[in-house]
């Protein structure tokens, strides 16, 4: 499953009342750890997790201490220090070595479900918002919700009061577009759900975007293409592919989105290709307010939808990330060798 937030409250929301839940954050670390701070995840008196809080090698110890605190409802903080040869970290063969610390929270009733269920619909409808959550050592439970706007993706260790909180900035995961709902338009639809994403697909023609071939896109839109910004959605998109294998169509969706908010829009097909579809469009690279991908995707070398899916999707994510999309290991400039 994916660990978005949102999607982890989809499958805790209708169940709230039905089984004892625990609510998991990371909210500190040292060192090389597999998830930062902000980081959730979801217990329940099942025995089921959603999410993750470490590469898997922690959980299960999390759930039992879960387990204390469904029983007692108190909070607990957790540490576990991978360098420390004497911590179950290390017993449990982390191999980061760095040292992450743990809320659990019981999520109850009496407790106005931590805000989670004001928090899920403001993402559902597409909002951002600050949650902030009592770093306490005596048990004590409490969260705050603000549904305000902000940066997003910080997560702060904050003092109010002499009390620790963390505050983590919400926001859905990305909302991504796809114009064009040929075959190749499917591997891209299904990656981006994989991801977590939402997913809205655009397409007029009849014998394109069936739903038997996109059952995981959340909207299908058919209309014309000039009022594609009248959609109730279009202030939600973070990212659009255009991949009509139109030039008419491809040049009438890059004008009409020149007009939305998004951070990142695509163009699939060669260079000859998009010098066309910016001449339909009368436009040049100059006059766009929103630059174009084109064409789409990193260099991967990829020659298959799957392959170019993923080479669009990870562009797509950097650029929305603010990421530089480079080699992590610079393996890719030079040998594993010249670099140790």
């Amino acid at each position: 499953m994916n660990s978005h937030l949102m999607q982890l409250l989809q499958h805790w929301y209708p169940l709230r009342d039905k089984h004892l839940w625990v609510l998991g954050t990371v909210y500190q670390t040292v060192g090389p750890c597999y998830r930062k701070a902000g980081a959730m995840m979801l217990f329940n008196d099942l025995g089921q997790q959603f999410g993750l809080l470490s590469g898997g090698c922690l959980e299960a110890d999390i759930q039992r201490q879960a387990a204390r605190v469904m029983q007692h409802k108190n909070s607990l903080t957790l540490r576990y220090d991978g360098s420390d040869e004497d911590d179950i970290a290390f017993q449990l063969g982390i191999g980061c070595g760095g040292t992450v610390d743990i809320l659990l929270q019981p999520i109850l009733a009496e407790l106005d479900y931590l805000h989670l269920s004001q928090v899920y619909n403001h993402l559902i409808a597409g909002g951002v918002g600050q949650y902030q959550q009592l770093i306490a050592s005596d048990g004590a439970v409490a969260t705050k919700w603000s549904a305000a706007t902000g940066q997003r993706g910080t997560v702060d260790l904050i003092e109010e009061d002499g009390q620790s909180w963390l505050q983590t900035s919400l926001s859905p995961p990305p909302h991504l577009l796809i114009v064009g709902g040929g075959v190749d338009a499917q591997p891209l639809a299904a990656l981006a759900k994989n991801l977590g994403w939402t997913l809205s697909l655009w397409d007029s023609r009849p014998a394109n975007a069936r739903r038997d071939y996109f059952l995981s896109v959340d909207h299908i839109l058919r209309q014309p293409l000039h009022q594609l910004l009248e959609d109730k959605f279009a202030t939600h998109w973070d990212a659009a592919v255009v991949m009509c294998h139109n030039l008419e169509l491809d040049a009438q969706a890059i004008k009409v989105l020149q007009g939305s908010s998004l951070k990142y829009l695509a163009l699939l097909g060669p260079r000859s290709r998009l010098q066309k579809v910016l001449e339909l469009a009368q436009l040049t690279r100059q006059r766009l307010s929103i630059p174009l991908a084109g064409p789409a995707g990193l260099d991967l070398g990829a020659d298959l939808p799957e392959g170019i899916a993923l080479s669009i999707l990870a562009e797509c994510q950097a650029v929305l990330r603010g990421a530089s999309a480079a080699s992590l290991s610079g393996v890719i400039h030079g040998s594993v060798e010249s670099l140790c």
